[in-house]
C-alpha cells in the first residue's frame, strides 16, 4: 500500500499529524484536499512544504493569513 501520513508544521516549528494513511492529496486553491484509505476526507488551508516518498510522509505549512486548518 502506498499511503502516507500528513503533518502540518506549526508557527513554532513543531509539527502535528493531520491525517494518517492518506491516499489522495489534491491542491485546491489555498487548500489541500486529503482523503485516506478509510474514506475520511479533510481540507487544510496549507501548501505542500515537502514530500518524503521513502518515509511515506507529506509535510504541509499553513498559508499565512488564512488561519491554518479547518
Amino acid at each position: 500500500m502506498c499511503a502516507s501520513d500528513v503533518y502540518l508544521v506549526t508557527e513554532e516549528g513543531s509539527s502535528r499529524r493531520v491525517m494518517e494513511m492518506v491516499g489522495i492529496l489534491r491542491p485546491e486553491g489555498n487548500e489541500i484536499y486529503l482523503k485516506n484509505v478509510l474514506g475520511e476526507e479533510r481540507r487544510v488551508k496549507a501548501r505542500i512544504r515537502e514530500v518524503r516518498l521513502v518515509d511515506h510522509c507529506i509535510v504541509l505549512e499553513p498559508v499565512i493569513g488564512l488561519g491554518g486548518t479547518q
